[in-house]
């Protein structure tokens, strides 16, 4: 039997009111339970995706979120994006910006998300495990393949209520 990982179980403010299960919070209970999410921009404008390997519990096979993973019971958030970002693609130097908070229901799950990016320019070393192939997108790309079931819902979501909106603000000054 392997160990079994727990997740703070939160509400909507992302107060700790207990915890879970991976297992439990991915079995439809909507245990609402927090994940990072970090998108990283290289120089040129383009985003860095993963596409997620074929053995992930969640959307295999789909292009996704730069870094994307679960908080662990006991873990503060920053904490849990710089071990992700160590973990999925090896990178550590870099400074996250905040961007939202906001609550992702799936058909299986329910997360509170905390979306941050950065923009990075170094060396990009992907989790084999975990990512089958990631690459630098250009936004027009993106744009063009939305819709298509290439990406997971959620990169959707988030790309077309919150990220395209700050990359148009935020992202122009670095080209």
């Amino acid at each position: 039997m392997g160990i079994i990982e727990y997740f703070p179980a939160v509400d909507e403010d992302g107060n700790i009111i207990g915890k879970a299960t991976r297992n439990e919070c991915h079995s439809g209970t909507f245990i609402l339970h927090p994940v990072v999410h970090l998108h990283v921009f290289n120089s040129a404008g383009e985003l860095y995706m993963q596409k997620r390997a074929m053995n992930k519990d969640i959307q295999p096979g789909k292009w996704d979120t730069s870094v994307g993973g679960h908080v662990d019971f006991g873990e503060e958030i920053e904490a849990a994006l710089k071990r992700e970002a160590c973990e999925e693609l090896g990178i550590t130097d870099f400074e996250p910006k905040f961007i939202t908070r906001y609550k992702f229901i799936s058909r299986q799950e329910a997360e509170l998300v905390h979306s941050f990016y950065s923009v990075f320019n170094g060396k990009i070393d992907a989790d084999p495990v975990e990512i089958s192939e990631g690459r630098f997108w250009k936004i027009a790309d993106i744009e063009a393949k939305l819709g298509n079931n290439i990406f997971t819902p959620n990169f959707e979501q988030e790309w077309e209520s919150i990220i395209r909106n700050k990359y148009l603000s935020l992202y122009k000054g670095i080209n």
